[in-house]
């Protein structure tokens, strides 16, 4: 009898451990797929970047505005479009009740594609000190018409657009507090 309560007991507390893992997106990096033909893939990584491998399924991304569906299988999935040229692409996915967008320089060579991430921080701080560096020196106008003239080359060249440099500063600034 004894032996009955307690596989009774161990069933019971099994059955109600066991519940379904929620299909769930927080975190991801990206890299260039296996294969090499020009495509990246997207990787469903936890908070130290480990790959999520139970991640199946199809998740809606954002890639500079234009809505994807990407089929995860064992917690990666490839842009169904290779890339032509060096590009900026601003990642976007939205989960339920939080949304995580990331910004990548995506440099493509010879050997390959390289994703470059680029933290939101930095397109706050870098500027912010450029122009306290261009005040103190007294040439204001002239780190202007610099810094709108490599503004100009990114935007028009490589696909960097305004919109995405402030999404990417406010995201990083609602995870950083």
């Amino acid at each position: 009898m004894k032996k009955i309560i307690q596989f009774v007991s161990v069933v019971i507390v099994s059955i109600t451990s066991l519940h379904a893992q929620t299909q769930r997106i927080d975190n991801f990096i990206v890299k260039e797929n296996l294969t090499q033909n020009g495509k990246l893939a997207i990787i469903a990584v936890d908070s130290a970047e480990t790959p999520q491998e139970n991640i199946n399924g199809t998740f809606i991304f954002n890639l500079n505005g234009f809505q994807q569906e990407l089929s995860f299988h064992d917690g990666s999935a490839v842009v169904k479009h290779p890339l032509e040229s060096s590009t900026f692409v601003f990642f976007k996915h939205k989960n339920q009740d939080n949304s995580v967008g990331k910004l990548y320089y995506v440099h493509k060579s010879s050997t390959g594609l390289k994703p470059i991430k680029i933290y939101g921080l930095l397109l706050l701080i870098i500027p912010v000190a450029l122009l306290l560096i261009g005040y103190l020196f007294k040439r204001f106008l002239t780190m202007f018409v610099v810094l709108a003239l490599v503004y100009a080359y990114f935007h028009y060249a490589k696909g960097l657009d305004l919109s995405k440099i402030l999404e990417s500063i406010f995201m990083a600034l609602k995870n950083f507090f």
